[in-house]
């Protein structure tokens, strides 16, 4: 089976490490500056398929036509997306199955960063999903769950860590049952809810909540935005 994996940040390592023998191709976000010098840094996706011999492409446009030749030209089987970080547009939706790991329980959950809302909202479980895609955020037919719970002392990257590895299991066992045709993709059910990207204004405190959401917010902003106040106009 030939796979085209995109994905970008650090959550998306594990699966590429159990699907690389059949990868072809990776589609990541383009470098971007970083750290004090602002030097252009690799997403750790990138970095990973280079150093075993994967071609990366960093478009900046997914409809370009360069970059859908390119696509096709190696002639891949599914599309495999975790946290990629854009849309994929119809004009590859129509031409590739894309299976989309999410790391929470859908329709629960949708967008950006499910993971950190989760914590932040005093959940005590959530989960990871694979779907096929469409073209709407998050709304594509369900294909697997499971289940994990939320550990009292869990941080936004330490659950996000779990889930990452969780999810890279969840879509082995995806890919193998669609290939034997023993899974049947089921509509999302129940009221949605949604992640919106975080924000670093996210971060502050207001002192008139209850001691458990102000916990529960510095648990699921860490290690970024991290949550922050001031004390005399000073950041603290």
């Amino acid at each position: 089976m030939k796979i085209v994996f995109f994905g970008t940040p650090s959550f998306a390592v594990p699966t590429f490490e159990v699907l690389k023998d059949n990868i072809v191709l990776v589609v990541t976000q383009p470098d971007k500056p970083a750290g004090r010098g602002h030097k252009l840094k690799a997403p750790p996706v990138k970095e990973l398929a280079l150093k075993n011999g994967i071609e990366v492409l960093q478009p900046q446009s997914l409809k370009d036509t360069a970059f859908l030749d390119k696509l096709f030209s190696v002639g891949p089987d599914i599309g495999v997306v975790v946290a990629y970080g854009k849309i994929i547009p119809k004009k590859i939706l129509d031409r590739l199955k894309c299976i989309n790991l999410h790391a929470s329980l859908l329709p629960k959950y949708r967008g950006a960063a499910p993971v950190q809302w989760a914590i932040i909202n005093g959940e005590k479980t959530t989960g990871v999903t694979t779907m096929l895609m469409d073209e709407g955020l998050d709304t594509g037919p369900i294909l697997m769950q499971e289940e994990v719970e939320i550990l009292d002392e869990d941080t936004g990257e330490s659950l996000g860590k779990r889930l990452s590895e969780i999810g890279a299991q969840l879509m082995i066992k995806t890919i193998q049952a669609l290939q034997e045709g023993t899974i049947v993709p089921k509509p999302q059910e129940g009221q949605p809810s949604y992640a919106p990207i975080i924000k670093k204004t996210d971060g502050l405190i207001d002192w008139n909540l209850p001691a458990i959401r102000i916990h529960n917010l510095v648990r699921g902003l860490y290690p970024w935005p991290t949550a922050y106040t001031y004390l005399n106009r000073r950041l603290l």
